[in-house]
Protein backbone atom coordinates (compact mmCIF):
# COMPACT_ATOMS: atom_id res chain seq x y z
CA UNK A 1 0.00 0.00 0.00
CA UNK A 2 1.61 3.19 -1.15
CA UNK A 3 0.32 6.41 0.33
CA UNK A 4 0.31 10.11 -0.14
CA UNK A 5 -3.13 11.93 0.08
CA UNK A 6 -2.39 9.97 -2.82
CA UNK A 7 -2.58 6.51 -1.55
CA UNK A 8 -1.94 3.24 -3.11
CA UNK A 9 -3.39 0.43 -1.10
CA UNK A 10 -3.60 -2.05 -3.54
CA UNK A 11 -9.20 -5.37 -5.17
CA UNK A 12 -12.54 -7.59 -9.91
CA UNK A 13 -15.47 -10.39 -13.01
CA UNK A 14 -13.45 -12.96 -14.85
CA UNK A 15 -14.89 -14.47 -18.05
CA UNK A 16 -17.51 -17.17 -17.74
CA UNK A 17 -14.98 -19.65 -18.97
CA UNK A 18 -13.49 -19.70 -15.48
CA UNK A 19 -16.51 -21.52 -14.09
CA UNK A 20 -16.06 -24.41 -11.70
CA UNK A 21 -15.81 -27.06 -14.38
CA UNK A 22 -13.20 -25.09 -16.26
CA UNK A 23 -11.11 -24.99 -13.15
CA UNK A 24 -11.17 -28.74 -12.85
CA UNK A 25 -12.90 -28.42 -9.50
CA UNK A 26 -13.58 -31.82 -8.04
CA UNK A 27 -16.11 -32.68 -5.37
CA UNK A 28 -13.80 -35.36 -4.05
CA UNK A 29 -10.71 -33.13 -4.06
CA UNK A 30 -10.70 -33.00 -0.28
CA UNK A 31 -8.71 -36.18 0.14
CA UNK A 32 -6.34 -37.63 2.66
CA UNK A 33 -3.41 -36.87 0.38
CA UNK A 34 -3.23 -33.47 2.08
CA UNK A 35 -2.03 -31.55 -0.96
CA UNK A 36 0.71 -34.08 -1.54
CA UNK A 37 2.85 -34.22 -4.62
CA UNK A 38 4.98 -37.00 -5.93
CA UNK A 39 8.47 -36.03 -7.01
CA UNK A 40 7.49 -36.54 -10.64
CA UNK A 41 3.85 -35.48 -10.52
CA UNK A 42 1.51 -32.55 -9.88
CA UNK A 43 0.16 -31.39 -6.52
CA UNK A 44 -3.03 -33.27 -5.66
CA UNK A 45 -5.79 -32.81 -3.13
CA UNK A 46 -5.38 -29.05 -2.80
CA UNK A 47 -8.28 -26.93 -1.57
CA UNK A 48 -8.48 -23.15 -2.08
CA UNK A 49 -10.82 -21.30 0.26
CA UNK A 50 -12.44 -18.13 -1.12
CA UNK A 51 -13.63 -15.92 1.76
CA UNK A 52 -16.46 -14.28 -0.14
CA UNK A 53 -19.17 -15.05 -2.68
CA UNK A 54 -19.00 -16.73 -6.11
CA UNK A 55 -18.25 -14.19 -8.83
CA UNK A 56 -16.32 -11.90 -6.49
CA UNK A 57 -12.81 -10.68 -7.22
CA UNK A 58 -11.25 -13.23 -4.88
CA UNK A 59 -13.36 -15.97 -6.42
CA UNK A 60 -12.33 -15.01 -9.94
CA UNK A 61 -8.66 -14.87 -9.00
CA UNK A 62 -8.70 -18.20 -7.18
CA UNK A 63 -10.41 -19.96 -10.07
CA UNK A 64 -8.06 -18.34 -12.57
CA UNK A 65 -5.07 -19.56 -10.55
CA UNK A 66 -6.55 -23.04 -10.22
CA UNK A 67 -7.15 -23.22 -13.96
CA UNK A 68 -3.64 -22.00 -14.76
CA UNK A 69 -2.06 -24.53 -12.40
CA UNK A 70 -4.08 -27.36 -13.86
CA UNK A 71 -3.60 -26.35 -17.49
CA UNK A 72 0.14 -26.17 -16.83
CA UNK A 73 -0.08 -29.65 -15.22
CA UNK A 74 1.31 -28.35 -11.95
CA UNK A 75 -1.71 -29.48 -9.94
CA UNK A 76 -4.81 -31.58 -10.33
CA UNK A 77 -8.24 -31.93 -8.67
CA UNK A 78 -8.13 -28.50 -7.06
CA UNK A 79 -11.25 -27.76 -5.06
CA UNK A 80 -12.18 -24.07 -4.99
CA UNK A 81 -14.89 -23.39 -2.40
CA UNK A 82 -16.53 -20.34 -0.83
CA UNK A 83 -16.95 -19.40 2.84
CA UNK A 84 -18.42 -15.89 2.67
CA UNK A 85 -19.23 -13.44 5.41
CA UNK A 86 -18.07 -10.37 7.34
CA UNK A 87 -15.80 -9.03 4.61
CA UNK A 88 -13.80 -12.23 4.42
CA UNK A 89 -13.21 -12.71 8.14
CA UNK A 90 -15.57 -15.70 8.34
CA UNK A 91 -13.30 -17.47 5.86
CA UNK A 92 -10.23 -16.23 7.70
CA UNK A 93 -11.53 -17.72 10.96
CA UNK A 94 -12.14 -21.02 9.20
CA UNK A 95 -8.59 -21.02 7.87
CA UNK A 96 -7.15 -20.25 11.29
CA UNK A 97 -9.27 -23.06 12.76
CA UNK A 98 -7.56 -25.45 10.33
CA UNK A 99 -4.25 -25.01 12.14
CA UNK A 100 -1.72 -27.56 10.92
CA UNK A 101 -3.72 -28.59 7.84
CA UNK A 102 -1.45 -28.96 4.83
CA UNK A 103 -4.01 -29.27 2.04
CA UNK A 104 -5.68 -25.83 2.16
CA UNK A 105 -4.79 -22.31 1.03
CA UNK A 106 -6.89 -19.12 1.13
CA UNK A 107 -7.29 -16.48 -1.54
CA UNK A 108 -7.21 -13.04 0.09
CA UNK A 109 -6.22 -9.44 -0.39
CA UNK A 110 -6.62 -5.88 0.78
CA UNK A 111 -10.30 -6.36 1.63
CA UNK A 112 -9.54 -8.97 4.27
CA UNK A 113 -6.84 -6.73 5.78
CA UNK A 114 -9.39 -3.95 6.32
CA UNK A 115 -12.21 -6.26 7.42
CA UNK A 116 -10.10 -7.61 10.29
CA UNK A 117 -10.18 -4.11 11.79
CA UNK A 118 -13.70 -2.99 10.93
CA UNK A 119 -15.28 -6.31 11.98
CA UNK A 120 -13.05 -6.63 15.06
CA UNK A 121 -12.15 -10.14 13.93
CA UNK A 122 -10.69 -12.52 16.52
CA UNK A 123 -8.78 -14.24 13.71
CA UNK A 124 -6.02 -12.13 12.17
CA UNK A 125 -3.76 -12.41 9.17
CA UNK A 126 -0.77 -12.38 11.50
CA UNK A 127 -1.74 -15.94 12.41
CA UNK A 128 -1.53 -17.17 8.82
CA UNK A 129 1.47 -18.25 6.76
CA UNK A 130 2.02 -15.89 3.78
CA UNK A 131 2.62 -17.84 0.56
CA UNK A 132 2.46 -15.41 -2.37
CA UNK A 133 1.16 -12.06 -3.54
CA UNK A 134 -0.19 -12.49 -7.07
CA UNK A 135 -1.65 -9.37 -8.67
CA UNK A 136 -2.52 -5.69 -8.39
CA UNK A 137 -5.45 -3.96 -10.06
CA UNK A 138 -6.69 -0.41 -10.44
CA UNK A 139 -10.07 0.68 -9.16
CA UNK A 140 -12.53 2.49 -11.42
CA UNK A 141 -14.79 5.44 -10.64
CA UNK A 142 -17.83 4.48 -12.67
CA UNK A 143 -21.32 5.89 -13.39
CA UNK A 144 -24.32 4.48 -15.27
CA UNK A 145 -24.23 4.99 -19.02
CA UNK A 146 -27.15 7.45 -18.78
CA UNK A 147 -25.73 9.34 -15.80
CA UNK A 148 -26.01 13.14 -15.81
CA UNK A 149 -22.34 13.16 -14.76
CA UNK A 150 -20.12 12.80 -17.79
CA UNK A 151 -16.92 14.05 -16.17
CA UNK A 152 -15.32 13.61 -12.76
CA UNK A 153 -15.55 17.37 -12.16
CA UNK A 154 -19.34 17.26 -12.56
CA UNK A 155 -19.64 14.32 -10.19
CA UNK A 156 -17.39 15.90 -7.57
CA UNK A 157 -19.29 19.21 -7.71
CA UNK A 158 -22.59 17.44 -6.97
CA UNK A 159 -20.97 15.28 -4.30
CA UNK A 160 -19.47 18.25 -2.48
CA UNK A 161 -22.77 20.14 -2.62
CA UNK A 162 -24.73 17.35 -0.90
CA UNK A 163 -22.84 14.10 -0.15
CA UNK A 164 -25.91 12.34 1.22
CA UNK A 165 -27.77 12.70 -2.07
CA UNK A 166 -24.91 11.27 -4.13
CA UNK A 167 -24.68 7.66 -2.91
CA UNK A 168 -21.65 5.61 -3.91
CA UNK A 169 -21.71 1.85 -4.22
CA UNK A 170 -19.02 -0.74 -3.76
CA UNK A 171 -18.66 -4.51 -3.45
CA UNK A 172 -16.67 -4.24 -0.21
CA UNK A 173 -17.61 -4.08 3.42
CA UNK A 174 -16.13 -1.16 5.38
CA UNK A 175 -12.36 -1.35 5.23
CA UNK A 176 -12.29 -3.08 1.84
CA UNK A 177 -10.93 -1.55 -1.37
CA UNK A 178 -14.27 -0.48 -2.85
CA UNK A 179 -15.01 1.28 0.45
CA UNK A 180 -11.61 2.85 0.99
CA UNK A 181 -11.48 4.20 -2.57
CA UNK A 182 -14.43 6.64 -2.24
CA UNK A 183 -13.41 7.53 1.31
CA UNK A 184 -9.94 8.49 0.17
CA UNK A 185 -11.35 10.23 -2.91
CA UNK A 186 -13.67 12.20 -0.65
CA UNK A 187 -10.76 13.36 1.47
CA UNK A 188 -8.77 14.29 -1.64
CA UNK A 189 -11.56 16.44 -3.15
CA UNK A 190 -12.83 18.06 0.04
CA UNK A 191 -15.76 15.88 1.10
CA UNK A 192 -15.81 14.77 4.75
CA UNK A 193 -15.43 10.96 4.72
CA UNK A 194 -18.01 10.52 7.51
CA UNK A 195 -20.57 12.30 5.28
CA UNK A 196 -20.15 9.81 2.43
CA UNK A 197 -23.31 7.79 1.72
CA UNK A 198 -21.67 4.42 1.04
CA UNK A 199 -23.84 1.49 -0.09
CA UNK A 200 -22.23 -1.94 0.28
CA UNK A 201 -23.19 -4.70 -2.16
CA UNK A 202 -22.52 -8.41 -1.83
CA UNK A 203 -20.20 -8.90 -4.77
CA UNK A 204 -19.54 -7.31 -8.13
CA UNK A 205 -22.66 -8.72 -9.77
CA UNK A 206 -25.02 -7.09 -7.29
CA UNK A 207 -23.03 -3.86 -7.47
CA UNK A 208 -23.33 -3.74 -11.25
CA UNK A 209 -27.09 -4.30 -10.97
CA UNK A 210 -27.25 -1.37 -8.55
CA UNK A 211 -25.26 0.86 -10.90
CA UNK A 212 -27.32 -0.05 -13.96
CA UNK A 213 -30.53 0.40 -11.98
CA UNK A 214 -29.43 3.89 -10.86
CA UNK A 215 -29.58 2.83 -7.23
CA UNK A 216 -26.30 4.69 -6.67
CA UNK A 217 -24.93 7.81 -8.33
CA UNK A 218 -21.55 6.20 -8.88
CA UNK A 219 -19.46 3.24 -7.81
CA UNK A 220 -15.89 2.33 -7.00
CA UNK A 221 -14.89 -1.14 -8.13
CA UNK A 222 -12.14 -3.20 -9.69
CA UNK A 223 -11.45 -2.21 -13.27
CA UNK A 224 -12.04 -5.70 -14.66
CA UNK A 225 -15.50 -5.74 -13.06
CA UNK A 226 -16.75 -3.06 -15.45
CA UNK A 227 -14.34 -2.97 -18.42
CA UNK A 228 -16.66 -4.88 -20.77
CA UNK A 229 -19.74 -2.92 -19.70
CA UNK A 230 -17.83 0.30 -20.36
CA UNK A 231 -16.95 -0.87 -23.87
CA UNK A 232 -20.65 -1.62 -24.46
CA UNK A 233 -21.69 1.81 -23.17
CA UNK A 234 -23.69 0.43 -20.25
CA UNK A 235 -21.46 2.32 -17.82
CA UNK A 236 -18.90 5.09 -18.13
CA UNK A 237 -15.57 5.03 -16.32
CA UNK A 238 -14.81 8.60 -15.28
CA UNK A 239 -11.36 7.84 -13.88
CA UNK A 240 -8.99 5.08 -12.79
CA UNK A 241 -7.07 5.14 -9.55
CA UNK A 242 -3.73 3.79 -10.79
CA UNK A 243 -0.63 5.90 -11.37
CA UNK A 244 -0.74 5.20 -15.11
CA UNK A 245 -3.65 4.77 -17.55
CA UNK A 246 -5.00 1.23 -17.78
CA UNK A 247 -4.34 -0.45 -21.11
CA UNK A 248 -7.54 -0.97 -23.09
CA UNK A 249 -9.60 1.34 -20.86
CA UNK A 250 -10.65 4.74 -22.18
CA UNK A 251 -10.42 6.70 -18.93
CA UNK A 252 -7.99 9.20 -17.39
CA UNK A 253 -6.15 8.73 -14.10
CA UNK A 254 -7.23 10.71 -11.06
CA UNK A 255 -3.84 12.40 -10.97
CA UNK A 256 -4.18 13.57 -14.59
CA UNK A 257 -7.46 15.22 -13.52
CA UNK A 258 -5.75 17.07 -10.69
CA UNK A 259 -6.76 14.71 -7.85
CA UNK A 260 -3.74 13.78 -5.74
CA UNK A 261 -4.63 10.15 -5.11
CA UNK A 262 -3.44 6.73 -6.21
CA UNK A 263 -4.94 3.46 -5.10
CA UNK A 264 -4.11 -0.04 -6.24
CA UNK A 265 -5.85 -3.16 -4.99
CA UNK A 266 -3.97 -6.46 -4.58
CA UNK A 267 -4.61 -10.18 -4.02
CA UNK A 268 -2.55 -13.02 -2.65
CA UNK A 269 -2.52 -16.46 -1.03
CA UNK A 270 -2.03 -17.47 2.60
CA UNK A 271 -1.98 -20.80 4.44
CA UNK A 272 -3.23 -21.84 7.88
CA UNK A 273 -1.16 -21.50 11.03
CA UNK A 274 1.24 -24.32 11.78
CA UNK A 275 2.05 -25.19 8.18
CA UNK A 276 5.38 -26.98 8.12
CA UNK A 277 8.46 -25.39 6.57
CA UNK A 278 8.51 -28.20 4.00
CA UNK A 279 4.89 -27.66 2.91
CA UNK A 280 5.34 -23.89 2.89
CA UNK A 281 8.29 -24.28 0.52
CA UNK A 282 6.25 -26.67 -1.63
CA UNK A 283 3.40 -24.18 -2.03
CA UNK A 284 5.78 -21.30 -2.71
CA UNK A 285 7.38 -23.47 -5.41
CA UNK A 286 3.96 -24.35 -6.86
CA UNK A 287 2.90 -20.71 -7.18
CA UNK A 288 6.33 -19.68 -8.46
CA UNK A 289 5.99 -22.24 -11.27
CA UNK A 290 2.45 -21.07 -11.96
CA UNK A 291 3.67 -17.47 -12.13
CA UNK A 292 6.25 -18.47 -14.76
CA UNK A 293 3.75 -20.45 -16.84
CA UNK A 294 2.39 -19.28 -20.18
CA UNK A 295 -1.09 -20.04 -18.86
CA UNK A 296 -0.77 -17.48 -16.06
CA UNK A 297 0.87 -14.89 -18.29
CA UNK A 298 -2.11 -15.17 -20.63
CA UNK A 299 -4.52 -14.79 -17.72
CA UNK A 300 -2.79 -11.58 -16.61
CA UNK A 301 -2.96 -10.17 -20.12
CA UNK A 302 -6.58 -11.19 -20.69
CA UNK A 303 -7.78 -9.72 -17.40
CA UNK A 304 -5.64 -6.58 -17.37
CA UNK A 305 -4.15 -7.54 -14.01
CA UNK A 306 -0.73 -6.20 -13.04
CA UNK A 307 1.83 -8.83 -12.13
CA UNK A 308 2.87 -8.18 -8.52
CA UNK A 309 4.42 -11.51 -7.58
CA UNK A 310 6.09 -11.85 -4.19
CA UNK A 311 6.65 -14.94 -2.07
CA UNK A 312 7.58 -16.04 1.42
CA UNK A 313 9.40 -13.49 3.56
CA UNK A 314 9.04 -10.71 0.98
CA UNK A 315 5.25 -11.15 0.95
CA UNK A 316 5.24 -11.41 4.76
CA UNK A 317 7.01 -8.05 5.01
CA UNK A 318 4.53 -6.51 2.55
CA UNK A 319 1.57 -7.93 4.47
CA UNK A 320 2.87 -6.59 7.78
CA UNK A 321 3.20 -3.13 6.23
CA UNK A 322 -0.32 -3.38 4.80
CA UNK A 323 -1.76 -4.19 8.21
CA UNK A 324 -0.10 -1.13 9.73
CA UNK A 325 -1.05 1.17 6.84
CA UNK A 326 -4.70 0.12 6.71
CA UNK A 327 -5.04 0.55 10.48
CA UNK A 328 -3.60 4.05 10.17
CA UNK A 329 -5.83 5.04 7.25
CA UNK A 330 -9.02 3.77 8.92
CA UNK A 331 -8.17 5.71 12.06
CA UNK A 332 -7.25 8.84 10.08
CA UNK A 333 -10.57 8.69 8.24
CA UNK A 334 -12.43 8.29 11.50
CA UNK A 335 -13.67 4.82 10.56
CA UNK A 336 -12.19 3.06 13.59
CA UNK A 337 -11.37 4.11 17.12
Amino acid sequence: MRFRTSLTLTSAVLAAGLALSACGVSADAESSTGGSTAASGPVTGLRILVPNSPGSGYDQTARAAAKAMQDAKLASTIEVFNAAGAGGTVGLQRLVNEKGADDILMQMGLGVVGAVYTNKSKATLNETVPIAKLIEESEAIVVPGDSPYTTLDQLVAAWKADPGKVPVGGASNPGGPDHLTPMLLAKAVGVTPKDVNYVAYDGGGELLTGVLGNKVAFAATGISEVAEQAKNGDVKILAVTSAEPVKGVDAPTLKSLGVDMEFTNWRGIVAPPGLSTEKTAQYVDLLTKMHASEQWKKTLADQGWTDAFQTGDEFKTFLTAQNESVAGVLQELGLTS
